[in-house]
């Protein structure tokens, strides 16, 4: 539970900042703490209805426990104190989201799912989770679209690349990084052993514009005939292009349009997404107090969540938290699993500010 009264106290020393004279000498430390004295302000008269259910709360209480109360009134008070419960529900909730939010960069992402262990097998499962995310997404209201896709034969994905824009995509999707686990037995053995196979998941931030420039002497730029599905013209034109950053060494490549200018185009946006991965994850290794409050390291290697199909779970490992109901998982209906790493997460963040 959020500390309160530490936001109070936040509130107040802010307020008598912003009352002295001094503080509007200086235009930048002003304009911030005023974006926090709003903030604040809004977080506290949240805070102050959730006060106002409480008190309405234990009088309902105390009616119910009054044995001279007439049944009639006591049943009207247990269904106040029902609706009560709800509002102190959502309150809570939104006062969460909000402490939250201004931490949380409101970002749009780039994910990309590869094939790992075991083959075709671990290539249908790839799909199986981009179909998974696709349909999350459609939930969501959020927008997907596919930069780079290299499908197998049968209807798997070697690697599978895309783009989600939406507000608090970053915040949702961003526990997904890591290592997913199939248990089952294979479409494409006829016996009934079970295999496991593994796919890897990268959630990558995409950069702004301002924010990552790359100097054109530094990339060198392919293009070469698409192969593969898509039809005939796939084999007719250098329609393909394959970027690679030369200081770092990342190499993009691109096929599933049939514009050269497209293809480019989503190629850069992945390069500048990975170029941007490995900036952050340099940056981390010195900030021990971040990885501190991560649900895992977010690593692609790490083991996150286990699909086993025999038993219809699915475990996310890093919270020891399991749901008995694949099919809706893989339909999309991943929200519970999410809220309940944002919810560990956000306690983790709450203990090193000290506002828990």
């Amino acid at each position: 539970m959020i500390n309160f009264e530490k936001l109070k106290e936040e509130y107040k020393q802010i307020s008598q900042e912003l009352s002295s004279e001094d503080v509007f000498k200086d235009r930048e430390r002003y304009a911030q703490l005023s974006r926090r004295f709003s903030f604040l302000e809004k977080i506290l008269n949240l805070v102050e209805a959730r006060n106002n259910y409480l008190k309405e709360k234990q009088h309902f209480q105390e009616v119910l426990s009054d044995s001279q109360e007439e049944e009639e009134f006591k049943n009207l008070a247990l269904e106040e104190l029902g609706k009560l419960e709800e509002k102190l529900k959502n309150i809570e909730e939104e006062i969460e989201e909000r402490v939250f939010e201004e931490s949380e960069p409101e970002r749009d992402i780039i994910i990309e799912i590869r094939a790992a262990a075991g083959g075709e097998e671990a290539a249908l499962f790839a799909s199986d989770l981009f179909k998974m995310y696709a349909k999350y997404v459609e939930r969501k209201k959020w927008k997907l679209e596919v930069l780079s896709s290299n499908p197998t034969e049968i209807g798997g994905f070697k690697e599978i690349i895309f783009s989600v824009k939406g507000k608090g995509v970053y915040a949702h999707f961003k526990f997904e990084s890591g290592v997913h686990r199939v248990q089952r037995v294979p479409v494409t053995e006829s016996g009934g052993r079970i295999h496991t196979s593994t796919a890897t998941v990268a959630v990558l931030v995409e950069p702004k514009e301002v924010e990552l420039r790359l100097a054109s002497e530094d990339l060198k730029i392919d293009t070469f005939r698409a192969s593969g599905h898509g039809g005939q013209h796939v084999n007719v034109t250098d329609s393909a292009v394959r970027v690679t950053h030369l200081p770092s060494g990342i190499v993009v490549s691109c096929q599933d349009e049939r514009s050269q200018i497209k293809n480019r185009e989503k190629a850069l946006r992945v390069l500048k997404a990975r170029i941007m991965e490995k900036m952050q994850q340099e940056e981390e290794r010195k900030i021990t107090h971040q990885r501190r409050t991560q649900i895992g390291t977010g690593d692609r290697s790490e083991k996150i969540r286990t699909y086993n199909f025999p038993e219809r779970r699915v475990t996310d490992h890093r919270i020891n938290f399991t749901l008995y109901r694949l099919e809706q998982i893989l339909e999309g209906d991943i929200e519970e699993i999410i809220k309940k790493l944002i919810k560990e997460e956000r306690k983790k963040i709450y203990e090193a500010k000290g506002l828990a």
